[in-house]
């Protein structure tokens, strides 16, 4: 009985022309599913995937001059910053040369003031002195005068 139920007529199993055409409806929509469908998202995947490698590879190729540029910058920057510590020392050196030669005009100046300062009033003091002389000579005279006139 068993057997009967599953291969006899009406059974589970039943060979007759409807496994051939199921079979072959099967493989008729295999054919057109990949024609419609599969084959153009297979194309879109394909053409997404290429699409996604070009990216990545100008992405690499951009993170890399973007990189390159970068320590490009950084050396400018260092070469930037040294030649302004320069630049700086420089100048320093300058303003305390021009400090350092200031201050000795400005000491010569000085020197030379007092010396001409020392020079006129020691002309003063002799002028002085010698004009005292004349006329302490006239007051000694006057008075060996006045005595000798008194006598």
């Amino acid at each position: 009985m068993t057997s009967l139920l599953l291969f006899g007529a009406g059974g589970l199993f039943d060979f007759d022309a409807t496994l051939p055409l199921m079979a072959l409806q099967v493989v008729l929509l295999t054919f057109v599913l990949n024609a419609l469908f599969f084959k153009p998202v297979g194309r879109v995947v394909e053409e997404r995937e290429g699409y996604v490698k070009t990216s990545r590879a100008e992405a690499k190729q951009k993170l890399a001059e973007a990189e390159k540029l970068e320590s490009d910058l950084k050396e400018q920057l260092k070469a930037a910053r040294l030649a302004a510590q320069k630049l700086i020392q420089e100048a320093e050196q300058d303003s305390d040369q021009l400090y350092r030669e200031a201050l000795a005009v400005a000491t010569a100046d000085a020197n030379a003031a007092r010396e001409k300062a020392r020079q006129e009033i020691d002309a003063q003091r002799d002028s002085a002195l010698s004009q005292l002389e004349g006329d302490a000579k006239q007051l000694g005279d006057l008075i060996v005068n006045r005595l000798l006139a008194a006598q």
